[in-house]
Formats: C-alpha cells, sequence, structure tokens
C-alpha cells in the first residue's frame, strides 16, 4: 500500500515536543532489548529460527562485556576538532584494531559458537576465526564502509557484530551534548547510515522521528516527511504490507529512489530499530517486488535486500 498524503500524527496533540539531538547508546541494554524484540519476534515469524540466532548473537553481545577492557576513546583535541569541522568523533575510516577490539572480537566469536546454527553458518564462523590478519582487516573495513561483498554475507555478520559492541561502548563515553549534525544520513557518532528510523515514545521527545545508527547505536533527530538519506522533501510516501499494524512502514523518496522503514514507538513501545528491520523482512520483499525504490537502511544481519 502506497501513501504519498501527510497526515497530522494525533498521537502528538497536546504535547510539545523539545527532543535532544542525540541519544547515545547504553551497550548492556543495547543487546539486551534487542535480544529480547527478537525472540518475541521470532516466535511470530516465518523467518523464526534466523530471527532466533540473531537474538542468542545479541544476547552474546550482551554477555562478553563483562571485564572488556575499557576502550581507548580519541583525546580532547580530536574531538573538539571533530565537533569544529563537523566531523564525527569516531573516525569509521581511520579505525585501526586495537587490543581492546581484538578482545571483543575473540570473546564474540568464541561465544558465537555456542549458538545453533546451519552448518554454512558455521563454517563461515570458523573462517573469521582463524582469518589470517590481512583478511581480518578487510572484513573489517568492508563492515565499516558497508559494503560487504555478496559472497561472504555470513562470514562479514560476525564481524559486524564485534564491531557494534567495541562501537557502541566508545560511543557510549562520549558527551552527547558536544554531538553536531555531520552530514545527511550519518550517525553524528560514528558517521554511518541507519538501520531504520524510529518515531518514539520517550518522555520530552513523544511523536518526534530519530534516526538508528546501524553501528554503534546512537539515535540523532531527524524531521519526519523528509527522506533521512538525501534531505529530499518532494514525493515522500509511505508503503507497508497489506493488513499491517501500521507499526513499520517504508518511507520512500523520489529525489533518491530509495527507502527507510520507520517503526512507530509510539503504537508499540517494544519496538527495535535492528530487530524489528530485520523482522520486517517482508516489507523489503515486496518493495523489491516492486523494484521502484532500492533499501537504504543498512543492516548487517539483513543484506541482498
Amino acid at each position: 500500500m502506497n501513501d504519498k498524503t501527510a497526515r497530522p500524527d494525533p498521537t502528538v496533540i497536546g504535547e510539545v515536543a523539545a527532543p535532544p539531538f542525540a541519544r547515545l547508546p547504553d551497550p548492556l541494554t543495547l543487546f539486551v532489548d534487542r535480544a529480547l524484540r527478537l525472540r518475541t519476534l521470532a516466535a511470530r515469524s516465518e523467518i523464526g529460527p534466523y530471527l532466533r540466532f540473531l537474538s542468542d548473537l545479541a544476547e552474546m553481545q550482551y554477555r562478553i562485556q563483562d571485564d572488556l577492557p575499557e576502550p581507548a576513546m580519541p583525546d580532547g583535541a580530536a574531538l573538539a576538532r571533530a565537533r569544529a569541522h563537523a566531523m564525527p568523533p569516531l573516525d569509521r575510516a581511520g579505525f585501526a584494531p586495537d587490543a581492546v577490539f581484538a578482545a571483543t572480537f575473540d570473546r564474540l566469536t568464541a561465544a558465537a559458537a555456542g549458538i545453533a546454527m546451519p552448518p554454512a553458518a558455521a563454517a563461515a564462523l570458523e573462517r573469521v576465526r582463524t582469518a589470517g590478519r590481512a583478511q581480518g582487516e578487510a572484513m573489517l573495513r568492508a563492515v565499516l564502509a558497508s559494503a560487504i561483498p555478496a559472497d561472504a554475507l555470513a562470514e562479514h555478520a560476525f564481524m559486524a557484530a564485534a564491531l557494534q559492541v567495541h562501537f557502541a561502548r566508545l560511543a557510549a563515553r562520549l558527551d552527547a551534548g558536544a554531538l553536531v549534525p555531520v552530514g545527511i544520513g550519518a550517525c553524528p557518532c560514528c558517521g554511518g547510515p541507519p538501520v531504520s528510523t524510529m518515531v518514539v515514545g520517550w518522555r520530552g521527545a513523544h511523536g518526534t522521528r530519530f534516526c538508528a545508527c546501524g553501528l554503534c547505536g546512537t539515535y540523532w533527530h531527524h524531521v519526519r516527511v523528509q527522506c533521512v538519506l538525501c534531505g529530499g522533501t518532494k514525493g515522500i510516501g509511505y508503503q507497508e504490507v497489506e493488513g499491517g499494524a501500521g507499526t513499520v512502514k517504508a518511507e520512500t523518496c523520489d529525489s533518491c529512489h530509495r527507502y527507510v522503514k520507520v517503526l512507530y514507538q509510539v503504537k508499540e513501545t517494544d519496538l527495535e530499530p535492528m530487530a524489528d528491520d530485520a523482522g520486517s523482512l517482508g516489507l523489503d520483499l515486496l518493495m523489491q517486488q516492486q523494484g521502484e525504490y532500492e533499501r537504504g537502511g543498512f543492516n548487517p544481519f539483513l543484506l541482498g535486500y
């Protein structure tokens, strides 16, 4: 179903929202909430086994954080420079894997070995665990560049899971009040693209929309009825699966011919950007079948759609 008519949202009547620009992740609750939501979605989904696997992986992302070393943060001069030049303080392009990331990666991949998964996925995990330094860094760079090769999706998914933990821990230690916009469709912490967007029900921000970073888990405010990818405001439309509950829609843009999902947390409080993006694969299949818009959100666990 396609609807290009913008209508006021009755959920915000009588409430004045003064949203913060950014909301930083809590690395512990981020993955716990994701795991629980994925488990709920798995129980009622046609792709339940895959969502259950993602739930188990998110649980491992939570569990491995206990006693991890403190990540090395940019110094004050680097943070000030990033702010002055409207650049993300966590530089994805310049990220150099260190001992803390190595510990995170080793713990995550070791823990993931205990998750029930198909033989092909287990083989991919073993390839990641035994990859040489050059091959491992190539995987890392591909994830950070949102350019994962189609013939190695499973391997990169495990690398992405380790990077999510590391970057969420980095982002959590920044000052949200010091963050500034760094470009359309770019996370103000790490510069990454959104996995999806969410119209939230938070106190003080009720009915406003936030983009959610698919890497570090940061939320940043973005106005509604405007493409989060190109900034266009003309030809914005909304599509959803016929008979849907109205909680997940694809916001389409006729300027860039891409779409990003909008999740309506104001209608269902348990929605989670990464989990519900994966759980609404049927919407991606619908959009793919229509062939008019390309997917613009980046989810390392939902590639190829």
